[in-house]
């Protein structure tokens, strides 16, 4: 039997391609999604007891087909009985046994149910909401702090998206070959997010979710064969790979954060910092830029100085201000202020934070203090600094990251400074 959090894991891992399998197998997305939800609370009720299954995939399809059948069948009923349509048909497949799918065990559909999931009946922001929580297995409340809005808006706006996708009749299938560039370049934004919660997760007591980085990487990969051209594909692959690099040094035997300056580079992941490289020099060459290629760049020169005392910042600070000029937002802002402050000073990547105190979207995001607090030090303003270490830490839910954020505002004090 595999340990608690193991079947959670598995569960996490296993729960998009169930719900893939079902949705192309049924159509229905809403009850589907339903269906699998009945399915992993049965697992985690009777796996405990009863042991993994030797299939556990099969197993959850098996239950999710059983309860998504009977569902139909009893909506089938009801509209029968109430007689609110003159002619219904349904076809015999919608009916069949658990074992008539077994053979999606091996399909994966993952990306496909993600093309569902940005159906262009929806708006970006649901598109990418939907699929976080579909293909993700995020639950609502890290999405809504994925989007720097409330839990209760992004409750809404997934229920609101499952219910268009039911009402558009959208089918399991591959978009035709006109509408997947923007198909895509929502997909893309959805992976974006993904690997970001993966890497660093924003509640617990772990620094990583290396499963949703993962599987971010690995659907890349995927949607890099089927769009070998396209840059931002590319682009967002390179970063991933060499964001991921870092992943064996960010953490200390204790499980407590290492910033990126105190890093021991050693232990990086090279195959991953010369595959991201080697993609991002090649894409630059030969693709119009977009956004997801200049954070690669922005990566790579991070990744090519031996130590952080060798990083040329003022390459990284040109590359921030390309990006500000492409996708302007908050977290970007973010980024370049550091930047500005290592190569002009810090009270220059002070002003530029200004602001951001009055930008809703990120006034109460503990980086926002975090970063302040950095400058601030940095400016000699050990007072402020220790403060805004003191917010960051209180508003951050990473538990990890609390606990650096104290530990900062501790050396502060306990160096008398």
């Amino acid at each position: 039997m595999q340990p608690e959090n193991g079947t959670e894991d598995l569960l996490r891992r296993l729960a998009p391609r169930v719900l893939a399998a079902l949705v192309r197998h049924y159509g229905n997305f809403e009850a589907a999604e339903d269906a699998v939800q009945e399915a992993l609370l049965a697992a985690t009720t009777q796996w405990p007891g009863s042991g993994v299954p030797e299939s556990p995939l099969g197993w959850l399809i098996r239950v999710a087909s059983r309860r998504l059948t009977d569902e139909l069948r009893s909506e089938l009923a009801r509209r029968r009985r109430e007689a609110t349509v003159a002619s219904h048909t349904v076809p015999d497949e919608l009916f069949a046994p658990a074992a008539d799918i077994a053979d999606l065990r091996g399909t994966d559909d993952t990306l496909t149910l993600l093309v569902l999931c940005c159906h262009p009946s929806l708006s970006p922001a649901s598109q990418i909401a939907l699929t976080l929580r579909a293909v993700g297995g995020l639950t609502t409340a890290e999405i809504a702090r994925a989007f720097l809005v409330p839990e209760a808006t992004m409750a809404q706006r997934i229920s609101r998206a499952k219910q268009r996708i039911k009402a558009a009749g959208a089918r399991f299938q591959p978009p035709p070959e006109e509408e997947r560039p923007e198909r895509f370049r929502a997909v893309l934004h959805v992976l974006y997010l993904i690997f970001n919660e993966g890497y660093t997760a924003t509640a617990g007591p772990d620094v990583h979710r290396a499963d949703l980085a993962a599987e971010a990487i690995r659907l890349t990969r995927t949607v890099t064969r089927i769009l070998p051209d396209d840059g931002e594909v590319a682009g967002l692959l390179a970063l991933m790979l060499l964001t991921d690099a870092r992943r064996p040094a960010r953490t200390r035997p204790d499980g407590s954060l290492v910033p990126l300056a105190e890093q021991d580079r050693s232990r990086w992941n090279r195959a991953y910092v010369d595959e991201g490289i080697a993609l991002i020099t090649r894409t630059l060459s030969r693709a119009p830029l977009g956004p997801y290629q200049v954070q690669a760049a922005i990566a790579a020169v991070h990744a090519e100085a031996a130590r952080a005392e060798e990083t040329d910042w003022r390459q990284v600070l040109a590359l921030y201000q390309l990006l500000e000029r492409l996708a302007p937002n908050p977290m970007v802002t973010l980024n370049h202020a550091v930047a500005a402050a290592m190569v002009q000073g810090p009270q220059a990547g002070l002003a530029m934070l200004a602001p951001l105190d009055a930008d809703e979207r990120v006034a109460r995001h503990h980086r926002l203090s975090a970063v302040r607090a950095h400058l601030l030090e940095l400016a000699g303003d050990h007072e402020g600094a220790r403060a805004c270490y003191l917010t960051a830490a209180r508003l951050t839910t990473s538990l990890p990251e609390q606990q650096y954020l104290q530990n900062q505002a501790a050396r502060l004090t306990s160096d008398g400074r």
